[in-house]
């Protein structure tokens, strides 16, 4: 089954086409077909994520899956949150605003650095689908003092799990994948598919 994804970050390309092949779906991005990115004007990762989706059904005429997904800082008040891609400015290309995303939230967090990754995963069968399939997942952990590990994309260099003594950029791929707040989302996500009805 063909599934578009619709970003264009390759990074959740990557993952989600990972997770998702074992289960036979093909992932194309909306990217590769020439469809460019849906605004995200809204306040919650739920409208934003709904909006992307059917942006993509609507433009690609397949079924499409959209997610939208943050940090959370518990002492910025969810800072960055719904801006976390865009937090310090949209200049400059993926790794340069990821670098100036991580500097600016290393300036501006304080003692209490605890924070979670949030990922809310809507999948939507056409662009008009009444019952879009909604599934979220959230992976718990702190701001570390300073980057570590090369994996990964986003804040996974800041992202440090205490139990396990590594950043999100540390993780193999493959456990990555299965803590992550996508992973979590997504595996919901593929339980509501194997029960939904026609809509």
């Amino acid at each position: 089954m063909k599934l578009v994804l619709a970003s264009g970050n390759p990074g959740k390309l990557r993952e989600i086409g990972t997770l998702l092949a074992p289960l036979s779906f093909e992932v194309i991005s909306q990217g590769s077909l020439g469809v460019a990115e849906a605004e995200e004007p809204h306040d919650t990762f739920l409208e934003n994520a709904l909006a992307k989706a059917r942006h993509a059904a609507r433009a690609c005429g397949l079924p499409a899956l959209a997610d939208d997904s943050g940090l959370c800082v518990e002492a910025l008040r969810g800072e960055p949150g719904v801006h976390s891609a865009y937090y310090a400015g949209r200049e400059g290309g993926r790794e340069e605003r990821d670098a100036r995303n991580n500097e600016l939230l290393l300036r501006k967090v304080g003692q209490n650095r605890s924070a979670c990754y949030y990922c809310i995963m809507v999948l939507v069968q056409r662009v008009d689908d009444p019952r879009p399939l909604i599934a979220e997942g959230l992976w718990r952990g702190e701001i570390a003092r300073a980057p570590r590990g090369r994996g990964g994309f986003g804040y996974d260099p800041l992202f440090y799990l205490p139990g396990l003594g590594r950043t999100a950029a540390e993780l193999e791929p493959a456990e990555k994948n299965r803590l992550s707040h996508r992973g979590q989302a997504l595996a919901k996500l593929m339980g509501l598919l194997s029960e939904s009805c026609p809509g």
